[in-house]
């Protein structure tokens, strides 16, 4: 990873300290939840420029893989962000919440960097980021019901619309610029180049106005970060070993037990901050929680890409020598 992307947990935290300030020393305090959409959507449209939906057929050839990650990520992780949020969360239904909207919807553009620094198999990684898209954005709400139907007001079809309303734009964008600009090298080379900056410039954006709004909630409670390490360590945590245990059941190479390491679990906080501000403009707690989320989890990535590249490396070196 750059030196941008790995620095993206202190610009992340000097955005919402920026904003803050702000809040209270300009008019930007009391700007409204569209001002943060419009920024989110404007992330997501980058996002949506590096999809290939044509992989979409990829993932679904490779069964055992894409079997394996979407049982992990829609199956064990449900379950277990609802059990971590009645353990750590009893009392707060929106740290729940957004506990629960930042588990449930797997990263679809951090964890292929990860894997490659890893040394993990990316294009087995990248064939499956379609149908996880697809996926967290269709079920979502049904977690929410399901898991959360007490806590909140608003039934599937609600949620969907406002899905909706956040996704649609920028997709459709996305997907007329892509057929503007096929077959030109110098957009593709930009979109290489500049996209994680530009993702990164409109994520920074979208927290310095949401702290600057919505950042009292943060100040009257500045130990929530603390609060959601350990229940996030415990995910990581639990996701790493699964994983690791059903890539080796199965008998998959190192390599693409690597990629299947980073696509459970790395996680989308864009996309779920996008919905959430949609979603519950009035629960600021939610959005909160999924922007602290990536301050835990970034580390925690480098970290485990550290380790597994060294994993990786080792069974190399091991086949090498039973070789010779």
């Amino acid at each position: 990873m750059d030196l941008l992307g790995r620095g993206q947990p202190i610009l992340i935290i000097s955005a919402a300290v920026a904003g803050i300030v702000l809040g209270d020393l300009t008019p930007l305090g009391s700007a409204p939840a569209a001002a943060i959409e419009i920024f989110l959507m404007m992330l997501l449209y980058v996002l949506f420029l590096s999809v290939d939906l044509g992989q979409l057929k990829r993932s679904l050839t490779n069964v055992r893989f894409t079997a394996s990650a979407a049982a992990i990520n829609f199956v064990f992780t449900p379950l277990l962000a609802y059990g971590l949020g009645l353990l750590f969360f009893p009392d707060s239904a929106d740290i729940r919440i957004g506990l629960m909207m930042l588990l449930v919807t797997p990263c679809t553009d951090w964890y292929i960097v990860f894997t490659g620094m890893s040394r993990g198999n990316v294009e087995l990684g990248m064939s499956i980021l379609p149908l996880n898209l697809i996926l967290q954005i269709v079920l979502l709400p049904v977690y929410l019901l399901v898991f959360m139907g007490d806590d909140i007001s608003m039934d599937a079809s609600s949620m969907l619309m406002d899905a909706a309303a956040v996704l649609a734009v920028p997709f459709l964008a996305a997907m007329v610029t892509k057929r503007l600009t096929a077959g030109k090298e110098s957009a593709e080379r930009f979109l290489s180049e500049r996209g994680d900056g530009l993702q990164l410039l409109f994520l920074c954006l979208a927290v310095v106005v949401m702290f600057a709004s919505e950042g009292d909630a943060l100040t009257d409670d500045p130990a929530l970060l603390l609060k959601l390490f350990v229940p996030l360590l415990a995910f990581f945590s639990a996701a790493f070993i699964l994983a690791q245990l059903v890539g080796r059941t199965q008998g998959f190479p190192r390599r693409d037990i690597v990629a299947l390491n980073f696509t459970t679990l790395a996680r989308n906080s864009p996309l779920a901050l996008a919905i959430a501000v949609a979603a519950f403009p009035d629960r600021p707690l939610i959005a909160l929680a999924l922007v602290i989320g990536p301050l835990i989890e970034l580390p925690v990535l480098s970290l485990v890409s550290s380790v597994l590249r060294s994993w990786n490396r080792d069974g190399k070196t091991a086949d090498a020598d039973s070789v010779g």
